[in-house]
């Protein structure tokens, strides 16, 4: 039986280019692969002319051929046929290159698209101050940038990359063993699908060369631990002309010697004195945009907490802002005189006069004690 003109199997004519020959084999593959209509007879059929339509068409060397002498010129080189062909990889090469060709991702099959920079990540400290306030700080950042030199082509002025001679520009070879057709990425250029007789002197043929850049970041206010800011196209510089990625700074609060955070609360620990705390008192209590008074009720325990409505932090994402939270802190006296000492201990004589009275939690504590040591029989 004779077989169907190559050109006419794809509906191509004589003159048609190879990106018009791989965009028709892969509408007409797409639309009959056998994964596609199972058990169909006539669409496997036409899958496998198409297939080897494209062997030849898409091969110089076989078109040529082709061209000449018909299908007796290239009948001893195609690999078409019943087994010529593996489903998963040919399917999966049909697929992959429309995705390519819609969201240009990817290496292979990209020889002609830039490759886009990798994405870089800066740790920026900040005071507490600065992470509540937010401020402008100015970063050194050593990245890759386009070469100016040659423009991020990486050829040398004067010169521009070539079609790879290997992959003829898709970045990929495909290699038949036996049934199996695999595609590898090709050797010479790497997946560029171009190389580059004549490199570059700045860069020698990379297309970037590398650099420090100062950069100024604003930090809004209320960010915490852990929160990046995005910098868009700040990071390395693309390949082959490709956009730039972007630059995340990482925010890291430093250690307060006062304040410590949670959330949008801060906290902080109030030392007073012990008659402070026995007889009542006002003193001021440290925020972060200034002093307030703060009364102590006359006696005080230690670990009592007094909240100070909205002098906490304003969340960075919104919201309501947080609250101070002074924990007091009563501090044993020290460095006593022998007066002090003196007058000290008449208090506690007064005080042991008085009963538990004067120490509730001491009195209910030490009972505790005692029934625990009668229960337990020590």
């Amino acid at each position: 039986m004779s077989k169907r003109d190559y050109y006419e199997t794809l509906n191509l004519s004589r003159n048609a280019s190879e990106a018009e020959v791989k965009q028709a084999y892969r509408r007409l593959a797409m639309k009959h692969h056998p994964d596609r209509n199972p058990g169909d007879q006539v669409s496997e059929e036409k899958f496998k002319e198409a297939k080897e339509a494209y062997e030849v068409l898409s091969d110089q060397r076989k078109r040529a051929a082709y061209d000449q002498f018909g299908h007796a010129g290239v009948d001893h080189s195609v690999g078409g046929g019943a087994g010529g062909f593996s489903n998963a990889a040919d399917l999966g090469d049909i697929f992959g290159g429309v995705f390519r060709d819609i969201f240009g991702a990817g290496r292979s099959g990209a020889g002609q698209q830039g490759y886009r920079g990798a994405d870089l990540r800066y740790t920026l400290d900040l005071t507490l101050e600065e992470a509540v306030f937010g401020t402008t700080a100015k970063i050194r950042v050593p990245t890759q940038v386009s070469c100016t030199t040659c423009a991020g082509t990486g050829a040398k002025p004067g010169t521009k990359p070539t079609t790879c001679p290997t992959c003829r520009g898709v970045g990929q070879v495909r290699m038949q063993q036996g049934f199996f057709s695999i595609q590898q990425t090709c050797p010479r250029c790497q997946g560029r699908g171009t190389f580059i007789p004549e490199p570059c002197e700045t860069c020698r043929g990379a297309g970037r060369v590398e650099e420090q850049k100062t950069l100024s970041v604003k930090v809004p206010s209320g960010v915490d631990n852990g929160d990046r800011i995005r910098l868009s196209g700040e990071g390395e510089a693309g390949e082959q002309s490709g956009p730039a990625g972007d630059l995340y700074v990482q925010i890291r609060v430093k250690p307060h010697p006062i304040f410590t955070r949670e959330d949008s609360d801060l906290y902080c620990d109030v030392p007073i004195s012990f008659t402070a705390a026995a007889l009542g008192g006002e003193l001021e209590a440290p925020t972060l945009d200034g002093r307030v008074s703060l009364k102590i009720p006359p006696e005080t325990q230690t670990g009592k907490v007094f909240r100070l409505r909205g002098k906490g932090v304003k969340p960075v994402r919104g919201g309501a802002t947080g609250d101070l939270l002074c924990r007091v802190v009563v501090e044993t006296p020290v460095n006593l005189t022998k007066e002090q000492k003196e007058l000290l201990q008449k208090l506690a004589e007064s005080m042991e006069a008085g009963g538990k009275q004067h120490t509730p939690q001491e009195g209910s504590w030490l009972d505790g004690v005692k029934k625990f040591f009668e229960e337990m029989k020590f």
